[in-house]
């Protein structure tokens, strides 16, 4: 009896792979196979992916994958990954099927609102995805710098698909970037003013530790003066590639 105890963690260890590695096939790799072939950081080639057939079909895949998997056995950090990539392909899907458009966003944001998608058997929102599961359930602030809505505005959209194993380090990469950019902080030549995207407003309360300005100064390589004069703008035309 003790002898075949001493496998038991083994086993489980065994089966908590077997079960990651079958999140991570089908439809990821599909998914990472499109972001290689379309997302760049100056946007995703929109015009290029809505004249392929065959991978528009590919994308129909993966997100019908996305509305069948079942995550209960995956880990936390998996199933963030598993929202996260979720969130990202279908707004994908859902731009395509706009396409050609100069935004997603409608008058009354119901392209966010209307309960359009399905992930993981549960018919939902892009706005519900992004709080009701992501926020409130997973509380990681470098969730902001990983969605992608696409707008011109949101951090490019990461060019492979998000795994649990790689999720920090993929997430701190990404928030990184962002604050470096103008479109994440520009900061004048003067030091006096900066203006930051609007995802520092809207979402402040999730940086907890100090507040947006601290999460700010920690990755920027400028940071930001005590005394700078702070004004938020969002550009939601599509983030489409030049």
């Amino acid at each position: 009896m003790k002898t075949s105890l001493r496998w038991l963690p083994l086993f489980a260890l065994f089966l908590a792979m077997t079960v990651s590695l079958r999140a991570q096939s089908g439809w990821v790799s599909d998914y990472g196979r499109l972001l290689g072939k379309y997302a760049t950081p100056n946007g995703v080639k929109y015009a290029a992916w809505k004249n392929n057939p065959a991978d528009m079909q590919a994308l129909q895949k993966v997100v019908d994958g996305i509305a069948a998997e079942n995550i209960s056995a995956l880990g936390k950090k998996e199933q963030l990954a598993f929202y996260v990539n979720a969130y990202n392909a279908w707004i994908l899907h859902q731009a395509l099927g706009k396409y050609p458009t100069k935004s997603v966003k409608d008058t009354l944001y119901t392209f966010f609102t209307a309960k359009r998608i399905k992930v993981a058997g549960e018919q939902t929102s892009f706005n519900s995805l992004e709080k009701e599961t992501i926020r409130s359930k997973f509380g990681d602030p470098g969730i902001h710098f990983a969605l992608n809505c696409a707008s011109r505005s949101c951090p490019p959209l990461n060019p492979e698909p998000f795994q649990g194993g790689k999720l920090d380090g993929q997430f701190e990469k990404l928030a990184k970037a962002y604050v470096n950019s103008d479109v994440g902080v520009k900061l004048a030549p003067d030091k006096k003013t900066a203006e930051l995207s609007k995802i520092f407003d809207w979402y402040k309360d999730d940086f907890k530790d100090g507040g947006p300005i601290q999460y700010i100064n920690k990755r920027r390589s400028t940071p930001l003066p005590n005394e700078v004069k702070i004004s938020y703008d969002y550009d939601w035309s599509l983030n489409e590639a030049n």
